[in-house]
C-alpha cells in the first residue's frame, strides 16, 4: 500500500500539473516510493499501441509506460548543476532493493530518438546506477517557461539546490518569461524578498559564488559580503571569513565598520606615523580599485615597496591573472 505523506507544497508541482494527487506530488519532489515496481509486467505490442505514444516506449499490461533511462537526457532549464555522488550512491542502493519509485516526467525531444527529463533527473542517474535497463515514465507536454518551473520547484521544494544554482533559476525565469520578481514568487511558491535576496547572490564575484556553491561559506556570509560598500572591504571580508572561520554575526558587524570607517585599505593604524604623501596615497587607492584587495604601499614615489594581500588560492589566482595577464 502506498505511503501517505503530508506535504505542504503551496503553489507548487500539484498546481503546476494539475494532478490533485499529494502522493505523487510528495513523490516527485523528496523521491519517495510510492507504488513499487521493479519490471513492467508486460510489454505493450502494436496492436494495442497509442498512435500518440513514440517508438521505444513499452506499456504494460496496466497502461504503465516505461523507457531505457540511455534515451533521457537532462533537461535544457535543468536549474540543478550540482548532484552529490553520496546521495546518488544511497538513492541507487533504494531503487536497487525497492525498484524506481514514482514515474520519471519526460518529453519527447524535437528531433531524434532522446527523450527530456522534466522532473526527476536524479533518479534518472541512480536509476542507471543501480543498473536498470527501463524505468517508468510519464509523458507530458510543456513549453520552456513551464519546463523550468517544474525543474525548479521540484529541486528547491527538496531544499538542496545550491544557493547560486537556485538564484540562477529565479533568474532564468524572469528573463524567459518576462516576468518581476513578484510574478516568480507567485509561480514558485515563495515571498518576494526571498526571491530578492536569492538574486543578489549573483552580484557576488564568482570566485565568492563559487565558495558559496562549494560550502565554504555560508548564505548568511554571502549577504555579510554585500553589504559592503567598497569591493576591497568585501573582498578583505571575504578573506577573513574563510581563513578566520568568522561566523555571520562578525561577518556582518565588519561589513558595519567597514562602510562607517571608510576603506579597509584607509583604516588608521595602530602606531601615528607621518602622514603619507597624498599622490602616494592617490596611486595606492587606484591600485586598491583595481586590484579589488588590500593593497599599501610603503616608502615615497621614488622608492618604496607594495604589500598586495591575497586570502585563498582562487584569490591568488585572480591578481596573477590581472597583473600577468594572459601569456597563452
Amino acid at each position: 500500500m502506498a505511503k501517505r505523506i503530508g506535504l505542504g507544497l503551496g503553489r507548487g508541482l500539484d498546481a503546476l500539473m494539475g494532478t490533485g494527487n499529494e502522493e505523487e506530488i510528495a513523490a516527485i519532489v523528496n523521491d519517495v516510493p510510492v507504488a513499487v515496481s521493479k519490471e513492467p509486467k508486460s510489454s505493450g505490442t502494436s496492436a494495442n499501441r497509442s498512435p500518440n505514444i513514440p517508438d521505444g516506449i513499452e506499456i504494460d499490461e496496466d497502461g504503465n509506460l516505461w523507457l531505457n533511462p540511455d534515451r533521457l537526457v537532462p533537461n535544457p532549464n535543468q536549474p540543478r548543476t550540482e548532484f552529490d555522488a553520496a546521495a546518488l550512491e544511497e538513492l541507487s542502493d533504494s531503487i536497487k532493493e525497492h525498484g524506481i519509485i514514482q514515474p520519471i516526467i519526460v518529453e519527447k525531444a524535437e528531433s531524434g530518438a532522446d527523450f527530456y527529463i522534466i522532473a526527476g533527473e536524479r533518479r534518472t542517474r541512480a536509476a542507471k546506477l543501480a543498473g536498470l535497463k527501463k524505468v517508468p515514465i510519464r509523458l507530458s507536454k510543456f513549453d520552456n517557461i513551464k519546463k523550468l518551473e517544474v525543474a525548479l520547484i521540484e529541486n528547491i521544494q527538496r531544499a538542496d539546490l545550491n544557493p547560486i544554482d537556485e538564484a540562477n533559476a529565479y533568474y532564468n525565469l524572469m528573463q524567459m518569461g518576462d516576468l518581476t520578481q513578484e510574478e516568480v514568487a507567485q509561480r514558485v511558491g515563495k515571498k518576494r524578498p526571498t526571491i530578492a535576496n536569492a538574486l543578489r547572490l549573483m552580484k557576488l564575484p564568482e570566485d565568492i559564488q563559487k565558495s558559496l556553491v562549494d560550502g565554504q561559506i555560508t548564505s548568511g556570509h554571502a549577504r555579510a559580503l554585500l553589504m559592503c560598500e567598497n569591493m576591497a572591504d568585501q573582498r578583505v571580508l571575504f578573506g577573513k571569513i574563510v581563513g578566520s572561520g568568522l561566523s555571520v554575526r562578525l561577518a556582518e558587524d565588519m561589513a558595519r565598520d567597514f562602510n562607517n570607517g571608510g576603506r579597509a585599505a584607509a583604516k588608521k593604524p595602530e602606531k601615528k606615523i607621518a602622514p603619507k604623501d597624498p599622490d602616494l596615497s592617490s596611486v595606492e587607492q587606484k591600485f586598491i580599485e583595481i586590484m579589488g584587495t588590500k593593497v599599501s604601499i610603503k616608502g615615497t614615489l621614488a622608492k618604496g615597496s607594495i604589500c598586495i594581500d591575497y586570502y585563498s588560492k582562487e584569490d591568488l589566482d585572480r591578481l596573477y591573472s590581472i597583473i600577468v595577464g594572459d601569456k597563452n
